[in-house]
């Protein structure tokens, strides 16, 4: 049995997805951890980490003084980073591959409970089979402004604003490539709508209860999917085309497919596969350290038992350019059996 904490050289991870948007969890139900955004970058890092489109931290909700005025009424709090190192106050495929971590590791059981994250309470309904699962998304705002422009690889759209938990600029394309490369974020006038930054969804409508779209998240780049961008999509969707009734929809995205029903109430849920593929250690995160010396983010403590083997060493890229040599981020995974067969 691992000792609490880890020593500083090593943490333990899980990695998996939901429709191919990838992430990284880290056990830490004590909020030890000292996760930078240096090291969010470092680890996310397709090359030289792990490789993610964003971080999850496992926490609970009454260790962390962010989240502990939702104590009452959920155990865990989803500490979200984006591959760039920003916070990020809610992530659709990211709750659900949290909720099926949580569950795989014997930290909660099948059925309902609710998650905590930046943007509100979440709650999530699973099942012993292993399958989908759906998640309350709430009800989507439209703060505006009413006239809003996106541009990208040399072109613009008319764009609506909408906000699902983070804010999200949809456009309506008549075909997903219309939107270029995506290789730089989408821009939007007026400059000030976004203060956050935002997440752009280029859609194309295939059917009345059926969209297709491109996604480029804020903090990330272009990823195989986005949840919350799924309901702002069908969001943005039902505002243009005035549908007021509740009703099911399909969205299809790169990485797969997710379900966004619209209740009689106007909230939102959101159904889609989520898969845990791999455990492993990292090594080279900084050491636990007490909460009175954090500046921009909390400490956390991993559950031992979770704790796997060390393996080969990949080095990382610097904190910064003249950091003179990379330290080591050592990182193995262990993959299921169904994967080493």
């Amino acid at each position: 049995m691992n000792a609490f904490p880890p020593s500083p050289a090593s943490w333990p991870f899980a990695k998996g997805h939901g429709c191919e948007n990838s992430f990284l969890l880290l056990p830490d139900p004590d909020n030890h951890l000292v996760l930078r955004p240096a090291d969010v970058r470092r680890l996310t890092d397709l090359h030289t980490g792990a490789g993610a489109d964003g971080i999850l931290r496992a926490v609970r909700t009454a260790a962390d003084p962010e989240a502990a005025g939702m104590a009452g009424e959920a155990e865990w709090f989803m500490d979200y980073r984006n591959a760039d190192g920003s916070l990020g106050a809610m992530c659709g495929n990211g709750i659900r591959v949290f909720a099926r971590y949580l569950i795989e590791a014997g930290l909660t059981t099948t059925g309902v409970f609710t998650v905590a994250t930046r943007a509100g309470l979440r709650r999530v309904h699973t099942d012993r089979t292993g399958g989908p699962i759906s998640v309350d998304m709430g009800r989507p705002r439209f703060p505006g402004p009413d006239r809003l422009t996106i541009y990208a690889d040399g072109h613009r759209w008319a764009a609506t604003h909408v906000d699902i938990g983070n804010p999200h600029a949809v456009t309506f394309v008549q075909h997903p490539t219309d939107a270029g490369a995506l290789h730089a974020a989408p821009t939007a006038h007026p400059a000030n709508a976004f203060p956050e930054g935002f997440t752009t969804e280029f859609v194309t409508v295939l059917g009345p209860h059926h969209l297709a779209l491109r996604v480029h998240e804020r903090g990330v780049g272009e990823t195989r999917a986005c949840g919350t961008g799924a309901c702002a999509a069908v969001a943005a969707y039902r505002l243009r085309t005035r549908q007021m009734r509740p009703a099911d929809y399909r969205v299809d995205l790169p990485g797969g497919q997710l379900g966004v029903t619209v209740h009689a109430s106007g909230r939102i849920t959101l159904t889609g596969p989520a898969h845990i593929t791999a455990h492993g250690t990292l090594n080279g995160l900084p050491t636990p350290r007490p909460a009175s010396d954090l500046k921009d983010d909390r400490p956390g403590r991993p559950q031992a038992a979770l704790v796997p083997r060390v393996g080969a060493p990949l080095h990382s890229l610097p904190d910064s350019p003249d950091r003179a040599a990379p330290h080591c981020l050592d990182c193995v995974f262990r993959f299921p059996q169904s994967l080493e067969a």
